[in-house]
This record gives C-alpha cells, structure tokens and sequence, in this order.
C-alpha cells in the first residue's frame, strides 16, 4: 500500500459532479475574470471569517505583500514574525521593501512565542505577523494587547488555519487585516492556486482591491470612467472566475473537512502516544484544524527512510529555518540565535493528513510507525 502525506483524488472523486457543475457555471457565463463567482466568494468567505470585506488574490504571498503595502508599511519598516513558517511569509515581507524580524517559537505548540515579542520592539517596528501554523491560532489577546501598547499593525498569516477558531472566533478576525492561501493541500483548497486578503477596514480593503490590479480605482464598476488608469503602483494578482466557482461550492464542506482532519487527529492521538514522539498540542483556547499533523523526533531522518521502505511519503514542515537560508543571509541572523526553531527543524515531521484519508491508510501508517519506534521493522 503506498500512502503520500496528501491527497486530493478520492475528494475529488466523491465531488466531481459538484466540481464539473462549478466549472460549467462559468464558461456558460460569459465571464471569466472578476465575475460574480468571485465576488461571491469574496463575501460569503469573509462571513465565514467574521469579517466583512474579501479580495480575491493570486496566492497567498501576493495577499501578505499587498496588505503590507494596504497598511502603509515598506522600506525601512521591521515587521515581527516567526522563522518557521514557509518561505512565502518572509518572502512577501521582504518584497513589500520591510526587514522581517525574527522571534523564537514556542515548544509547546511550534507557534510564536508572545513572551519575546516586545524583546524586539524598536521604533521602526510597525507590525507584528502572526504565523497559525499547522492549523492553530497564536495566541492573539497577547499579541493584540501588544500591538496596541505599541501602537503596531496586525497581519494574520491564516494560510494553514482556514477554520481554526481561538476563544470562539474565527482566524483572520482579530488583525488589522489577513492573508489565506488556496492552495491546494489546503484546509480549503482549489485545483490551482488562489488566496484572499480578510479585513472589516474600508481603507484596507479599497486599497488592496485597486493594488491587485495594476493600482485602477473602482475596476468593473459602471460609474468609473477611467478605467485604464493606474492610481498608484499595483500588481496583476487575481483569483479567477474557475477558481472562485470551485472554492464557492467547497466551502459549503469546510466544515466536515474539519470534522474529518480532527477525527483523524484523534485517532493517531490515542495509538501513537507513548512511542516516543512528541504530538501535536492543541491549546484549550481554541479549535485545531490539523492542516498538518506535526510530530517530533530526535531520530526523524531513520524514521522518514524506513517509511519510505514501506511506501508511505511524508514531509519536514520545516527543515530549514528561513533565517539560516542563503536567501535571506543579508539579515544577519545565525545559528544559535533562535535555539527553539533551529531545533525542531531538525525533529519535526508531517503525517498524512487529509479529509478522505480512509481507515485502512491510517491503519497501516499506525501500525508501520509501530513496527518502526519499536525496532521490529
């Protein structure tokens, strides 16, 4: 039997009659770039955060860096956040003209760590970019009490935590304004690439409307007469007709792709405790969404090769601290300075997780992972 730790086909087996039907909808339409599917995705996902505006982007980078600029924010401003994380989080900061500054991660729950935020605070910082890795909020009434004492933007990197709920509300609902990928392993994700900015600010939100389109006001709109005329310097970032009409008909199942990963969860929970990895910690104040079922162990890479041997295919979320990468060496950062992170990118690995992950797949990746901590294999 061969695992991967993702896959979409038996969903899209079980949806392609839905996902056809999205597809009909628009070339039957006339419209296949800023239509209604993608206004209509807008709104009704900007509900299902608790917010009331959405723009359709590109992907997710696109979403960090044109929020960033939305909130004024470029060169010679810090922005606060984490090193692991994927590379789009620094990326985005870097390509908005900002410095990213780096602090250490939690053991717990490998999420930012409030306590050593204000460790780098200084004049120039002007935002603090929360990371709800692998499904989980940060810990935002600190980060907010924060921001607010030092008069600091929030920017919620929701990219892995469509869903995920802290103290009752949604992620994406707390900052200044958020950014959500639709990729396709995502919590919710589309058959290409996709990502949204979140935010109940009007001026965010006109801003980041005209900034994914090459800077034009008011685009589509019958009572605009400049229509090809650029206000200020923007980008070609669009979330198209396609992907809108499919995300619009999956987010009707958001929420049992939630039950189906937690259930997941659980079961690996009661089987693999007391073999000597460390599993994931869900933090009583709020919902864990499991976009990725991290473990840790001090033996990951004999671990990883003897799964392999018995065709299950896993991933390292993260392997390589950001700061220590060659890409972002003109930062200054370097081994030692951020213990915690540079640790577990040594230990950290992924289990399969997805909604259709059937009950013999998780079988045998319990039992294989046995097999494996017991030296039996």
């Amino acid at each position: 039997m061969e695992v991967k730790v993702w896959n979409y086909l038996e969903e899209y087996k079980e949806e392609k009659d839905e996902i056809i039907n999205a597809i009909e909808r628009v070339f039957e339409s006339g419209t296949l770039i800023f239509g209604d599917n993608l206004k209509n995705f807008e709104d009704e996902f900007a509900k299902y955060c608790n917010s009331q505006y959405g723009i359709g982007v590109g992907n997710c980078t696109d979403a960090i860096r044109i929020a960033l600029e939305a909130l004024g924010i470029g060169k010679g401003d810090e922005v606060i956040t984490v090193s692991n994380t994927a590379i789009p989080t620094v990326s985005a900061i870097v390509q908005s003209g900002a410095t990213p500054v780096f602090v250490d991660i939690n053991e717990k729950d490998y999420l930012l760590d409030v306590n050593k935020i204000e460790d780098v605070i200084t004049n120039k910082t002007k935002c603090i970019l929360p990371v709800h890795l692998f499904g989980q909020c940060a810990d935002m009434d600190v980060i907010s009490q924060i921001a607010k004492i030092h008069d600091c933007f929030i920017l919620e990197d929701c990219a892995q935590a469509h869903g995920s709920l802290y103290k009752g509300n949604k992620a994406g609902s707390f900052g200044n304004v958020s950014a959500f990928s639709f990729y396709p392993t995502k919590v919710l994700g589309t058959y290409g690439d996709g990502g949204m900015i979140v935010t109940n600010n009007e001026t965010i939100y006109e801003l980041s409307t005209s900034l994914r389109f090459y800077g034009i006001e008011g685009y589509g709109k019958p009572e605009v007469t400049r229509k090809y005329y650029s206000e200020r310097h923007g980008y070609n970032s669009r979330l198209d007709e396609l992907h809108a009409s499919i995300l619009l008909g999956k987010l009707g199942h958001i929420e049992e792709y939630i039950s189906n990963r937690r259930k997941i969860a659980e079961i690996y929970n009661s089987e693999l405790s007391n073999l000597g990895l460390v599993l994931p910690n869900e933090n009583n104040y709020g919902r864990h969404v499991y976009y990725i079922y991290c473990v840790r162990h001090p033996d990951r890479d004999r671990i990883l090769n003897e799964l392999r041997n018995h065709d299950i295919y896993l991933n390292i979320s993260y392997p390589y601290p950001i700061h220590l990468m060659n890409g972002y060496k003109q930062l200054g950062y370097k081994k030692g300075d951020l213990p915690i992170t540079e640790k577990f990118g040594e230990e950290l690995f992924s289990l399969p997780m997805y909604p259709s992950l059937n009950e013999l797949e998780i079988e045998y990746i319990i039992n294989t992972l046995k097999k494996i901590l017991s030296n039996k294999s």
